[in-house]
């Protein structure tokens, strides 16, 4: 079979579902890699390969399966977690395309959260990112079992030995190749060499390749890759006798290498590459036989962490078809005509359409998820085909389903049995980092932009909605400007007309020096009057000290029901600040004195009288305009710290400290103001090629430094 062509969306339905009732029959494969590499052009050839498709798409004409998105065939790139399900050799492997770009990380841990596995692709054109480099390391982190492959070989800029030197060097010396390329006369590639079984297949007619046995001198060309190989596998054996066994001179027999094989790739020690060239289908049956032999099924995967709703841990539990119902929803869409679908990973149990369950979500309050606890009902149940949706009956542990009419199910949420509701410890998750303040472009479009944005927030925990109590934006805080640009276009698309405007920073103000104010409030028109009058002293106070307020009234000169209300009022004036607006903070107020009326003084003429008190002071002691400043932790590629550190002080940031964190990379401490970090996300990714990463918190406010 040859590989090219389109697919259109009754080819895709034509197709037959893909559904397994056992683990054991189930690889849930991540496909991940920098954008570019060819991710979504491999799954497309893996589709057509196994006759899941009757022919594959292309990125550039917008007809992949993986990218169904408006926004996907805008950009040129995924921006959303894609599942793809294929059939070979009677198992099912559910491949998750991921985005590659940094702005869309949310999706990408998604999928590798609902993944046993990660198939890591890189471009032998353009070698390994910053982003891969940072991927591998959390999938090292969790013990990730991964393999690579190495794609574009038929790019005029390819270098597979370059590519592969670089790799290792990346990841380590237990990246190796399980196949050798083979070229004709003229230098273009036909065909692989198995190094471990020293068979080979011949591509020259297409997919299927036709199998051949290499000549003696191919082979003795390729005994050094072999020898490697074989080193590398029985160091990762359980066999600790094998190594001796084989520097004797012992020959190790094929099938206790392969089993030793998958069970160090199973393991995440042991990282297998396979040369793939998607344009020619070379090293497409390779693949597939390392997709189905050499990774884990999911009974073979640690199980997330679970526990009661109340947060009691829950033991024993496995991936049995049969064990209480635990599956995640890892991603959440909105179909204009279907309504809510929720890609559901199943890790235990057996989920079935209209089955009773109970949707619980925690522990994501601040990204606008609020806790919540529901009794449902599963709707019609469906294998994903990108967007296609083939309906099934059932959907055992293991498997990757879509569910519809679960109305309150959000991405993260926990899908359980309606008479024990569990809870999956949430994956993490990004902090978005680049602020977008938005607001309606007339009060008519507020009601279709809070819906809107609700849809967002639910599907997208790598948003975070914040409406600001001292500037009263409405703030987004996103990835980066792609993640921003699909966020809005989706919000228009939905029927919300806004407007983006500059994001405002919150400054304050404090008292420059001590100072007394007289607050008189007197007004007389007939029948009951107003009378207050006040003396207060007010002096700063030292940053991050708040707000004191000190009684000194002597013989009764003010009642203590009023000086509670001169309290009121001066909290009141410093909220709405004494000229810009901007709230006051870290004084002392000390009321020293005053005057009452019997019958006009009232707790509202007090109130007025501690606002004009303040003001009177103000105006004497002058104020002095403060700004938010941020803790910010850089870290970096050693390689980038000087332009890194020259950044920050240009930013008036105070450098506090750098430490090594491993891996040549270092982590930057920083005290900066707020202002100076709304575009840092975008800006050091910039500065340091993708490398970099950071993190903010709020410390306080003090006076402007100048630059």
């Amino acid at each position: 079979m040859s590989v090219g062509g389109t697919i259109t969306g009754s080819e895709a339905a034509a197709a037959p579902a893909a559904a397994a009732d056992a683990p054991g029959k189930v690889r849930n494969v991540a496909v991940v890699g920098h954008t570019g590499a060819g991710k979504t052009t491999l799954v497309e050839v893996l589709l057509a390969a196994t006759g899941t498709i009757s022919r594959a798409g292309t990125v550039e004409d917008g007809t992949t399966v993986s990218d169904a998105d408006p926004a996907e065939h805008k950009q040129q790139r995924s921006v959303a977690l894609s599942v793809a399900p294929i059939e070979q050799d009677g198992v099912t492997v559910n491949l998750l395309d991921t985005p590659g770009y940094a702005d869309f990380t949310g999706e990408l841990r998604a999928g590798l959260r609902a993944a046993d596995c990660a198939l890591f692709v890189v471009s032998a054109a353009d070698g390994v990112d910053a982003t891969t480099v940072t991927l591998w390391g959390e999938c090292a982190e969790s013990g990730t079992p991964r393999a690579l492959v190495i794609t574009r070989l038929d790019h005029q800029r390819a270098d597979l030995d370059a590519t592969m030197a670089t790799c290792q060097g990346a990841f380590g010396d237990n990246v190796l190749p399980l196949y050798a390329p083979v070229r004709d006369g003229s230098g273009a590639l036909t065909g692989l060499v198995g190094l471990l079984s020293q068979t080979a297949s011949d591509y020259t007619d297409g997919y299927p390749p036709r199998p051949r046995t290499p000549d003696a001198d191919e082979l003795a060309a390729l005994q050094a890759q072999r020898n490697a190989l074989i080193e590398g596998i029985i160091g990762e054996s359980e066999d600790e006798s094998l190594m001796d066994r084989y520097l004797a001179g012992e020959s190790i027999d094929l099938d206790t290498l392969i089993t030793d094989l998958e069970a160090a790739v199973a393991s995440g020690t042991f990282y297998p590459v396979i040369p793939v060239c998607a344009q020619t289908a070379i090293g497409l049956a390779e693949l597939l036989e390392v997709l189905t032999r050499a990774f884990p099924a999911p009974d073979e995967h640690p199980f997330p962490d679970v526990t009661t709703i109340d947060g009691d841990p829950v033991v024993d539990l496995s991936c049995d078809p049969n064990g209480p119902l635990v599956a995640e929803v890892v991603r959440t869409s909105v179909d204009p005509y279907v309504g809510r679908i929720s890609l559901v990973r199943v890790f235990s149990g057996t989920l079935r359409t209209d089955l009773p369950v109970h949707v619980a979500g925690h522990g994501l309050a601040d990204r606008g998820h609020a806790d919540h606890d529901d009794d449902g009902r599963a709707g019609h149940l469906h294998a994903p085909l990108g967007v296609t949706l083939r309906p099934i009956d059932a959907c055992a542990a293991g498997g990757i389903c879509a569910v519809t009419k679960l109305p309150t199910a959000a991405t993260g949420d926990t899908i359980s049995a309606k008479d024990s509701p569990l809870l999956v410890a949430p994956w993490q998750l990004p902090e978005p980092l680049l602020p977008i303040a938005i607001e309606a472009h007339s009060r008519s479009d507020e009601d279709a932009l809070a819906r809107g944005l609700a849809r967002l927030i639910a599907g997208d925990p790598s948003l975070r909605l914040e409406r600001n109590d001292e500037t009263h934006q409405l703030v987004l805080w996103c990835m980066g400007e792609a993640h921003a640009d699909v966020i809005l276009d989706r919000l228009r698309e939905q029927g919300a007309a806004l407007d983006t405007v500059p994001v405002v920073t919150a400054y304050r103000e404090t008292f420059a020096q001590p100072a007394a104010g007289h607050g008189r409030h007197v007004k007389q028109s007939g029948g009951h009057g107003q009378y207050a009058v006040c003396d207060i002293q007010v002096e700063p106070l030292e940053a991050g000290a708040g707000f004191e307020f000190v009684d000194k009234i002597v013989g009764g000169a003010i009642p203590s029901a009023f000086v509670a209300s001169v309290e009121k009022g001066v909290r009141a004036q410093m909220g709405r600040g004494i000229s810009a607006g901007r709230p006051v903070i870290d004084i002392r107020v000390t009321l020293r004195d005053g005057k009452t009326h019997s019958v006009d003084s009232s707790d509202a003429a007090f109130q007025q009288a501690g606002g004009l008190a303040l003001r009177e002071a103000a105006a004497a002691a002058g104020t002095v305009v403060l700004e938010p400043v941020h803790q910010v932790a850089v870290t970096v590629a050693d390689q980038y710290i000087g332009a890194v550190l020259s950044n920050l002080s240009s930013r008036r940031g105070h450098v506090t400290g750098t430490e090594p964190v491993g891996g040549e990379r270092t982590r930057v401490s920083a005290e900066v103001p707020e202002s100076e970090l709304l575009r840092y996300a975008v800006e050091l990714r910039s500065l340091t090629g993708g490398s970099g990463r950071f993190s903010r918190k709020y410390v306080r406010h003090q006076p402007i430094r100048p630059g």
